[in-house]
């Protein structure tokens, strides 16, 4: 099973009210593979499907989940500018089913 985790900033304490990134897309591909227990784990985690992270300054970061097909996976890596240094953001969904620091 092939995974998307997209980054968004849906809270911002910009002066704008936009985060720099916003047109950009920002997206982990991840092949949980296809044992059983990889695949529960996939499961578990498209069940909630959308994480947010407070950082308590007026931010907010949100991952979305969708499962994809290898197409739309090399799609996304292709597009994709990296996750803006918040990879243990799907390091702490993947672990714990939540975003926590």
């Amino acid at each position: 099973m092939i995974l998307s985790f997209e980054l968004g900033m849906p809270n911002n304490n910009s002066w704008n009210g936009r985060w720099s990134g916003g047109n950009d897309l920002y997206a982990r591909v991840i092949n949980f593979g296809r044992g059983k227990a990889a695949n529960e784990k996939a499961k578990e985690i498209l069940d909630k499907g959308y994480f947010y992270y407070n950082f308590g300054d007026g931010w907010g970061a949100s991952v979305t989940v969708k499962e994809i097909d290898s197409k739309e996976a090399a799609k996304i890596r292709r597009k994709s500018k990296g996750f803006c240094g918040y990879d243990w953001m799907i390091a702490s969904i993947k672990e714990k089913g939540r975003i926590e620091a």
